[in-house]
């Protein structure tokens, strides 16, 4: 396996990844999660 082929493999999985996080960020299902997780700084214990 050429080098060049392998950076080339690496770059393609690494984009495949991060298009599935924004899918993933992006579904509706996830707003609750992420708005509870953002009040989180700002609730008193």
């Amino acid at each position: 396996m050429d080098m060049n082929t392998l950076r080339i493999a690496v770059t393609i999985i690494s984009f495949i990844v991060f298009v599935g996080i924004l899918i993933w960020v992006w579904r509706n299902r996830n707003t609750s999660d992420f708005k509870e997780g953002a009040n989180l700084p700002f609730n008193e214990d």
